[in-house]
């Protein structure tokens, strides 16, 4: 099976959701046999110094990209809205990437081209312009749920209102392009009820992230207890919105429940606000080099996220750490998971209050929820069944004669 996949961002190292997800597709179907193709935009926001990468997955794959600035800029952003186009898709479009795309598909054939989320699919005329492959679209989220969402919780009335446009251009987008292909994957069961809501017609199946379990390895030995932690990149404004609120609203009457009591935040790109908060129990340390060994070394995992769309890979990565997770029901939306069973759901201040004291003075309930949210990524979110579900959808389209 020859597959291409297109991705709008360089998959290596896989250190946080997106590329996570991109880079366990691409393992879990090299171990099938598969030729894997990938063809990256390494845009600008994330930029990747391929020189740098050693990785043993990255040896086996045809690797080709190509650098583009994806950087918002004022003028382009106000022309913009006099277009009717997405500007936050647009920005991923280059005609030279197209023609180093269209030189690719002309030299090589493929069985399955897949998309690798919304900001790729300003490609897809030429793929289905020099390519006789099926076509799959991956639906890592509802990009205009994510804007949708953080307009709704804006109160300053003109930035308000310029969420709201970019949520319908990008709704609108989204829409047009969604029966396009010959199959969709969205990332978890409610993304699936939208996009049927937005009109998708076309076959839909569920993945929902895959990790390879046997690089979370658990070390029980190495935790401190009682520590608090917080794990995601800042540049993702559902994030920064979500810690903002923890830090401010929760936070200090947290402190005071233990002296011992110690939260530690992480992730890359973070701003010089967090190293601000006045707080002698809160740690910012700022991008960690291992995220799964820090992970290990803390107890209980805070993911207060008030927006936002698809599914938290952080939260699925410290579900296979054994991490009792307190989240809001945004943060777990699309995890099978239940509240009290594998992980704790809290919406509001008082309750995440409440679970925190209950977790530092009840140690056998937060190890009671950490076992059982390991087992339930063992159960969903394996690696190897994720990737052979997928080549048996490959097969099956392959098998049907346009």
């Amino acid at each position: 099976m020859k597959v291409l996949l297109l991705s709008h961002r360089v998959p290596f190292p896989p250190n946080s959701g997106y590329p996570i997800v991109v880079y366990n597709t691409i393992k879990g179907l090299l171990r099938l046999g598969a030729e894997i193709t990938l063809f990256c935009l390494n845009n600008s926001k994330q930029y990747i110094d391929v020189d740098d990468i050693y990785d043993p997955v990255f040896e086996k794959i045809n690797f080709h990209l190509f650098t583009i600035n994806v950087e918002v800029n004022v003028w382009d952003a106000f022309t913009n809205i006099f277009s009717n186009q997405s500007y936050n898709v647009s920005r991923y479009f280059d005609h030279n990437a197209e023609k180093v795309l269209e030189d690719l598909l002309k030299e090589h054939e493929f069985d399955i081209v897949q998309f690798e989320g919304l900001f790729v699919i300003p490609y897809l005329d030429v793929v289905k312009a020099q390519s006789k492959a099926k076509l799959v679209y991956r639906v890592h989220q509802i990009e205009y749920d994510v804007w949708e969402r953080l307009a709704i919780r804006e109160r300053f009335t003109p930035r308000r209102t310029y969420l709201e446009f970019l949520s319908r251009r990008l709704k609108a987008y989204e829409m047009e392009q969604i029966n396009r292909f010959h199959q969709v994957f969205a990332i978890s069961n409610p993304d699936r009820q939208k996009l049927l809501l937005m009109g998708c017609e076309t076959r839909l199946d569920v993945f929902p992230v895959a990790l390879d379990l046997e690089k979370y390895k658990i070390d029980t030995s190495k935790t401190s207890f009682p520590t608090l932690f917080h794990l995601g990149a800042m540049d993702w404004r559902p994030n920064k919105e979500g810690l903002e609120w923890f830090l401010d609203e929760i936070w200090p009457d947290i402190e005071e429940l233990s002296g011992e009591l110690r939260f530690y935040i992480a992730g890359k790109h973070m701003q010089k606000q967090f190293f601000d908060y006045d707080s002698d129990n809160l740690i910012v340390e700022g991008e960690v080099f291992d995220a799964v060994e820090f992970i290990n070394s803390k107890a209980i995992m805070i993911v207060p996220l008030l927006s936002g769309s698809g599914m938290r890979v952080k939260i699925i990565e410290g579900m296979a750490m054994q991490k009792c997770i307190i989240a809001t029901t945004m943060a777990a939306e699309g995890i099978n998971c239940k509240h009290g069973r594998d992980i704790l759901i809290a919406d509001t201040p008082d309750e995440f209050y409440r679970y925190i004291l209950k977790c530092i003075t009840q140690p056998n309930k937060w190890r009671e929820i950490g076992e059982n949210a390991r087992q339930t990524a063992e159960k969903h979110h394996e690696i190897n069944a994720n990737a052979k579900r997928m080549m048996d959808i490959y097969r099956g389209l392959v098998a049907v004669k346009s």
